[in-house]
């Protein structure tokens, strides 16, 4: 036995110990960036997911009584609309305050003192493009006050590029075939994302499809299944008016 490696051998498993590999259930991250297109919904359905994971572990009794600040500049609207309230999960739906902002810079502002509300559950903001006003400065100023305050923030940011970011987790979200129905082979299953995880400053890399399993978030490997042979959506027969 070569003696030498032990260390070595020791200091990964401790490394692999303080960062473990993220999976739905832990806590989130206080400010995370989710890169979608803007030619599907991808990027607002995975950012409500993690946000209510989120909120499912962080202050339970607390954060599902709070509002959830949503902030768009006039360029992402454009892009993807604005938030359809009744195709919102039914616990978010009646809590969300929209911001409306004219152009990136008054979106900047709008989530900064989102952030530094404690009265909010967390806030989610959506950016087009690659603005030259969200530069690093910007991102690291969102981060500062959201670990200030202890609000997380869902960044969607709309057809960009990753640049330069403060942000503690990154995401590429696109839109993945949902799990069919039990009930009705052609009706719509519920929503799932391919989601790759490309940068977090507590957990190594991967890649997962996230599944909207009505209370809770599920995860599973891309090469788990193929859609037609995946397990079938269980949800209840009738869905809340108006879901």
């Amino acid at each position: 036995m070569d003696m030498a490696r032990l260390p070595r051998a020791a200091e990964l498993a401790r490394g692999s110990a303080r960062n473990p590999r993220w999976r739905p259930g832990l806590s989130a991250a206080l400010y995370s960036e989710i890169f979608a297109s803007s030619r599907e919904g991808s990027g607002a359905g995975a950012a409500v997911a993690l946000a209510c994971d989120g909120m499912r572990q962080e202050r339970k009794a607390v954060a599902e009584e709070k509002a959830i600040l949503w902030v768009q500049d006039a360029d992402a609207i454009r892009r993807g609309g604005r938030p359809y309230r009744p195709g919102l999960p039914q616990s978010v739906r009646d809590r969300i305050v929209h911001v409306a902002a004219r152009n990136c810079s008054d979106a900047l502002f709008a989530l900064e003192e989102g952030l530094r509300c404690r009265d909010l559950a967390c806030v989610i903001g959506e950016l087009a493009g690659n603005p030259k006003q969200f530069d690093f400065t910007a991102s690291r100023r969102l981060t500062l006050a959201t670990e200030k305050h202890g609000v997380p923030l869902f960044l969607i940011r709309l057809d960009a590029h990753p640049e330069l970011s403060a942000a503690r987790m990154r995401w590429r979200v696109t839109s993945a075939p949902s799990a069919p129905p039990l009930w009705n082979r052609n009706a719509p299953g519920r929503a799932a994302w391919h989601a790759e995880l490309f940068r977090a400053r507590a957990h190594p890399p991967g890649e997962w499809i996230l599944r909207d399993d009505d209370p809770v978030l599920a995860a599973e490997s891309p090469a788990v299944q193929s859609p037609a042979s995946a397990a079938p959506d269980h949800g209840d027969l009738v869905r809340a008016a108006g879901a």
